[in-house]
């Protein structure tokens, strides 16, 4: 067992700037999933409409949406460090907002200041996953990923279990406290950390002084790189329908299980781990990067068929053990489909990549949100009848995956060798 998990050691006692990097990650994580729940249950306490609990999650995704072409635009241009310290001291801010939110007539400012909140997470997300190439030798990154990965989700199982304890025992106002706290000592990690970058050269930097110029070669340079394409595509396709099976996890706590925040922080605590357990997993299985194209299409189709068990049952027990395994196949998705990324895009893109990659991710989750909570809304379905649909289509999506990005990739690889090492992947040298 020891030695399983000695790399992920040696990777952090050895390597500060990245340990530092992933600290931050962890401290702000838990912070916000901590907090998620208390949003959740501000709206429930001044509203009864699932339109509006949807909707916050809704204005999440799309806040996200509209400012990520513009902060992948920043992340490449400037210091992604002091970008990141900013954007970690300006939320923790906001959240302290959310106390203002007393009533009905309030509600709207949990909305607003989730919005900025989440265009300051547009920034700071590809700006921290743009670094650890940079914080980590070649050999060290897909490590560094998968730890990463298991953190977010152990944090995430963490916050979320005791977020819903604290929402329900504690109350909102002292969770977005601890929220805010999170942000500062996230900042303080990342002011500590020397986080090497290749800076765009002075022509470079003249050409794409006009921000639409500079996201308008993002895009550019996505399109002509096929390769890079191909693992942008994955997230947003697999959370085109998981967006809506999730958001519906809140739904079936409340209204199948009769167990309310409690319930619900058990079904994300079972997320959050399959989530962290999914990269370990797919590594083993899919041991060459090759591969792993073809392996998020099957991702898809074995997610589908987990949530369409989640979707006819009513116990508990089996809700926490399919929601594991799809979401373990969702984590595996995650990241295989960023380490590509990471390995065939150069520095001065990556930030722009990484954002557009968040675009894709953020609209077909608010699209599947939306759709899902207008069929509740209206009574079409019920709640597991609309999960079983999602879950089906799902599964379509990772045949259509198998049609077409798979046979495009293997093509690929056929006409450039077994794997494809770009010539731009030198990895910064470690302070």
């Amino acid at each position: 067992m020891l030695e399983k998990i000695q790399p992920y050691i040696d990777l952090v006692s050895n390597n500060q700037n990245y340990r530092r990097l992933w600290l931050s990650q962890i401290v702000s994580n838990f912070g916000d999933w901590f907090g998620i729940l208390a949003v959740y249950a501000l709206i429930t306490r001044y509203s009864d409409s699932e339109f509006l609990l949807g909707l916050i999650i809704v204005v999440k995704m799309l806040s996200l949406a509209s400012f990520s072409p513009f902060a992948g635009y920043l992340t490449d241009r400037f210091d992604r460090r002091r970008i990141m310290i900013i954007c970690d001291l300006l939320r923790g801010l906001l959240v302290l907002g959310l106390l203002l939110v007393v009533s009905y007539d309030t509600l709207w400012l949990a909305y607003v200041l989730t919005a900025l909140q989440m265009m300051l997470s547009a920034i700071f997300e590809p700006a921290k996953t743009s670094s650890i190439p940079n914080v980590t030798t070649r050999e060290e990154l897909v490590d560094a990923n998968v730890l990463s990965s298991a953190s977010w989700s152990i944090i995430f199982t963490m916050g979320m279990g005791f977020g819903g304890l604290a929402t329900a025992w504690l109350g909102t106002d002292l969770v977005f406290i601890i929220n805010a706290i999170s942000y500062a000592v996230s900042a303080r990690f990342i002011y500590r950390a020397v986080i090497p970058q290749e800076k765009m050269s002075q022509a470079e930097l003249k050409r794409t002084r006009n921000p639409l110029t500079g996201i308008r070669e993002g895009f550019r340079y996505l399109f002509d790189n096929p390769q890079v394409l191909r693992p942008t595509l994955a997230k947003g396709c697999f959370t085109m329908l998981l967006g809506g099976l999730t958001y519906m996890l809140i739904l079936v706590s409340e209204d199948v299980l009769m167990m309310g925040s409690i319930g619900l922080g058990l079904l994300y605590s079972a997320r959050g781990v399959g989530t962290g357990i999914g990269p370990v997993i797919g590594r083993r299985i899919f041991d060459r990067e090759r591969d792993w194209v073809r392996a998020m299409g099957y991702c898809m189709m074995f997610g589908g068929m987990m949530y369409s068990i989640v979707g006819m049952t009513t116990s508990l027990g089996v809700m926490l053990l399919f929601v594991f395994i799809a979401h373990a196949a969702s984590g595996a998705n995650w990241v295989m489909s960023t380490v590509l990324l990471q390995r065939r895009t150069p520095d001065t893109f990556r930030g722009r990549i990484f954002s557009t990659e968040w675009l894709l991710f953020t609209l077909t989750q608010s699209a599947s949100v939306m759709l899902a909570s207008w069929i509740l809304e209206n009574d079409w379905l019920g709640i597991q009848q609309t999960m079983i649909v999602y879950a089906f289509f799902l599964a379509v999506a990772g045949v259509i995956w198998h049609l077409t990005v798979t046979r495009d990739e293997e093509a690929y690889h056929e006409k450039n060798g077994e794997e494809y090492v770009p010539a731009h992947s030198r990895t910064a040298e470690r302070f």
